[in-house]
């Protein structure tokens, strides 16, 4: 069976003027997840990342401990993120100019959140959730179609499109766009590790995802989740 390492970046600069570049911290994880992934004597046959500086900066750091510095390298934009930024704008802000405590921005992430699934205002978005969770299907499908039926790839990306692969998967298949796809997607995506593991196999029975969210290479404080 064809196998898929979906990782998760490790942790981005959130509220520095570039959040699209790797903490401290994240580079850390970065790091300790390849010593992991090393010790396990996996041979990927593919790499692949997303565009994002942050999928790029993990997937070196990751790679250079791992040993797999001659694994070729693809990227590919269908494994993007998708905009919570232009999410954020299309939600009032409940708090107006002053700073949030973290319960405050987070029940506001959730209430966009809700709002960009729900479809019901798809015009005020640069990319809809269905066409967010077509486009990461259609990586998904790109990446198996790349490494065949009995290849390993190992993709650097982000929360979001590995909880879609999740969710479309647990709800019933890589096609399934609805609101019991849509609910597991928002539950999954509150909970992804940065630097976390999710793996997926491919066969003739299709896609199927085997475990989500692995992170036991990450200890106390080390752990983060955005």
């Amino acid at each position: 069976m064809g196998k898929l390492l979906l990782v998760r970046h490790g942790q981005a600069s959130w509220g520095a003027d570039d959040y699209d570049v790797l903490s401290p911290l994240g580079w850390e994880q970065s790091r300790l997840l390849g010593d992991s992934l090393g010790a396990r004597n996996l041979a990927p046959d593919l790499v692949l990342h997303g565009s994002m500086r942050r999928h790029r900066e993990t997937a070196e750091a990751t790679l250079d401990r791992a040993g797999w510095s001659e694994v070729e390298t693809v990227e590919d934009q269908g494994w993007n993120e998708f905009d919570h930024v232009g999410m954020l704008a299309a939600e009032p802000v409940p708090f107006g100019d002053r700073q949030p405590s973290k319960a405050e921005f987070q029940a506001w992430f959730e209430s966009a959140t809700d709002r960009w699934i729900s479809g019901s205002s798809d015009a005020d978005y640069t990319e809809s959730f269905a066409a967010f969770g077509k486009r990461v299907i259609e990586a998904l499908q790109r990446t198996q179609s790349l490494v065949g039926p009995d290849g390993t790839a190992v993709v650097f990306t982000s929360g979001g499109p590995v909880s879609w692969v999740a969710a479309a998967l647990l709800a019933g298949g890589p096609d399934e766009i609805d609101p019991a796809a849509a609910r597991i997607w928002a539950s999954l995506n509150r909970v992804v590790v940065n630097s976390s593991v999710t793996k997926v196999v491919h066969g003739s029975r299709g896609s199927t995802l085997v475990s989500f969210n692995e992170h036991v290479h990450l200890e106390g404080d080390v752990l983060t989740y955005r």
